[in-house]
């Protein structure tokens, strides 16, 4: 369960991005002001000219650039903005750029002026040309072409290169490797501002995957390099079966770098030979972190990693971690761990994992020690979706408001998840779904019984000078079969803190027996909705609103108990995820006597 309250994470990179947060100041030096003539404001050009050029982003608000930064910046966008207005088929366009007056390209780089007050570029398109002709030959069956390569479209150089493109993918989809361009008759006529374009592919042979042969490997044996890859050697030659082998070669995580090169040349006929170029990081990896929370106190934790403990690219990680040193949520929470994960197992795309966990969790509304053994295989599908399935052991000891419980649980989870996020940490478009079903058979103790968990989320933005974005998560949990007295008492849901509602305090919701008793529900619901406004290229402001619903029902039918809570963020980005300072305040449900609550950390809530 993620932390609820005023979490510090102690670490270099988390320090610095602080640092910088925290001391964003205005600067008094003037800022160069930059304008650009001879193009309609209002028209789609300048903005496609604005967001080219090197110098308009050096002399942007936020930029602080040195004088020699923009000179090499006003220099560059010659070729810049050249290549913008040929993409947008403008072949006669004229640029001139001055700073302070001063033509740009007559100002010697190692002696610039010691301040620059003003930048102008000044762009003549000249005429727009488009396609008085378009042809490309001869094309695979089932090629797409780009929808602008036709006759009375604009000549965009982008639009060519994505034809030629289209046109060679289309020959090496159907086996033919080797395919390319061998001529383009590219024809301007100025009097009638078009460009005949005749382009010709050859498509080559039909070809099949030869032997995978690697290199760069010292530690990593050979054969389990090819196994992990999965070639199909001997089938058809496919560019999808060669950027999914370099992709299962990355996720061993083994490697540092990968790359799969194809031959130049052909051998036996139609065979084509393919090189796995690999980097092999470092096997060994020691770890530590430290969180601080003025509710749970500090946690330490530390890891040793082996990345290729058997020279079959195998990981084994031992962890520990101690939290609530010094807290007010309960008291010490320990763990101590172990997992084993042995990559192309059965197959290429199946990993077998195996891991061991004693835990001790003293919460406030329980109290647990318990012991969890689990093998199993995780099943990638394709580079978005997963699935997992294992057979587990778990023994534990309780204790809450119905008294003390001992159990043993034969456990089968289960799991699937959907990632199309455009980016993990900071996502803007696409979506996830997590979803966990784990039937549990009760040896000892306990009834037989299923724990569900869902977790949704949805991302759009609108807009790109100042974007906004969206996002959207829904998390249902269930426990079917046992009562709620009978029930595994960490097999329960509670509600509130960063990982449900922030403004509530963590695990504040649960199911009142009366007398200040609580214990957690068998149903859960969450609903969290955000707007993230990006304010500058790092500077970023959010307001959320979050609910959660504890029912002691199997599943939900409304009579548990809703609380939520709402604030507002700030984000900072980093290279490494964005900064996170979220502030939020209760706004509905039991009283808890707290007024509000803090949250930090890497990456984007959710």
């Amino acid at each position: 369960m993620p932390r609820v309250f005023g979490n510090v994470r102690v670490g270099a990179v988390l320090c610095r991005a602080f640092v910088c947060l925290l001391l964003i100041i205005p600067v008094t030096a003037k800022a160069t002001e930059l304008t650009l003539r001879g193009v309609p404001e209002d028209s789609d050009l300048y903005d496609t000219l604005r967001g080219g050029s090197l110098l308009a982003e050096q002399t942007a608000e936020e930029a602080r650039a040195s004088t020699s930064e923009l000179v090499a910046a006003a220099q560059a966008d010659y070729r810049r903005l050249l290549a913008v207005l040929y993409d947008a088929g403008y072949f006669g366009p004229t640029i001139k750029i001055t700073l302070d007056g001063i033509d740009a390209a007559n100002i010697p780089p190692v002696q610039p002026p010691r301040q620059i007050d003003r930048a102008v570029i000044t762009v003549d398109p000249g005429p727009k040309f488009r396609f008085g002709a378009a042809s490309i030959a001869p094309l695979a069956p089932g090629t797409e072409l780009p929808d602008g390569f036709v006759v009375g479209e604009t000549a965009s150089l982008s639009v060519l290169r994505g034809t030629v493109e289209s046109g060679v993918e289309g020959w090496r989809a159907l086996g033919h490797a080797k395919a390319e361009l061998v001529s383009q008759d590219l024809i301007a006529r100025h009097p009638d501002r078009t460009i005949s374009a005749d382009l010709r592919l050859a498509p080559g042979p039909k070809l099949r995957f030869g032997n995978l042969r690697v290199k760069g490997n010292r530690d990593v044996r050979t054969e389990r390099i090819v196994e992990i890859a999965g070639l199909p050697t001997d089938r058809t030659f496919s560019p999808d079966e060669l950027r999914r082998a370099q992709t299962r070669l990355r996720r061993a995580g083994a490697f540092s770098a990968v790359a799969l090169i194809e031959n130049d040349r052909i051998v036996e006929g139609d065979r084509l030979p393919i090189t796995a170029q690999v980097t092999e990081a470092k096997p060994r990896r020691l770890g530590f972190g430290a969180e601080l929370s003025s509710l749970e106190g500090l946690t330490v934790s530390t890891f040793w990693l082996h990345r290729n403990l058997l020279g079959g690219a195998e990981r084994l990680r031992l962890e520990a971690e101690i939290k609530g040193i010094g807290g007010n949520s309960g008291g010490e929470d320990y763990k101590i761990g172990a997992r084993f994960e042995r990559p192309a197992t059965f197959n290429a795309d199946t990993d077998f994992y195996t891991f061991a966990t004693i835990e001790q969790l003293d919460e406030v509304n329980f109290f647990s020690r318990q012991l969890n053994v689990e093998a199993g295989i995780k099943r990638y599908a394709n580079d978005n979706r997963t699935y997992r399935l294992g057979i587990g052991l778990r023994t534990a000891e309780t204790r809450d408001a119905f008294g003390e419980q001992r159990y043993t649980l034969l456990t089968l989870p289960l799991g699937a998840e959907f990632d199309y996020r455009d980016n993990k940490l900071d996502a803007k478009a696409g979506y996830f779904i997590n979803a966990d079903l784990t039937p549990f058979v009760a040896l000892d103790g306990a009834n037989n019984g299923l724990r569900t968990y869902l977790d949704a989320r949805y991302y759009r933005t609108f807009g790109t000078t100042r974007p906004v974005t969206l996002a959207f998560r829904g998390q249902i949990g269930s426990v079917y079969g046992p009562d709620l007295s009978q029930a595994p008492a960490d097999y329960l849901f509670y509600s509130g803190g960063g990982g449900s509602v922030r403004g509530q305090p963590y695990q504040a919701l649960g199911v009142d027996l009366g007398g200040g008793n609580v214990v957690g529900g068998r149903s859960f619901v969450g609903l969290t909705a955000e707007a993230r406004f990006k304010v500058t290229r790092t500077i970023g402001l959010v307001g959320f609103a979050d609910a959660g619903y504890i029912g002691s029902e199997e599943f939900y039918d409304g009579s548990g108990e809703w609380h939520s809570g709402a604030g507002v963020g700030l984000r900072y980005a980093t290279g490494i995820g964005p900064v996170r300072l979220d502030v939020a305040v209760p706004t509905s449900g039991p009283d808890t006597g707290e007024n509000f609550q803090v949250y930090i950390g890497i990456g984007q809530a959710f």
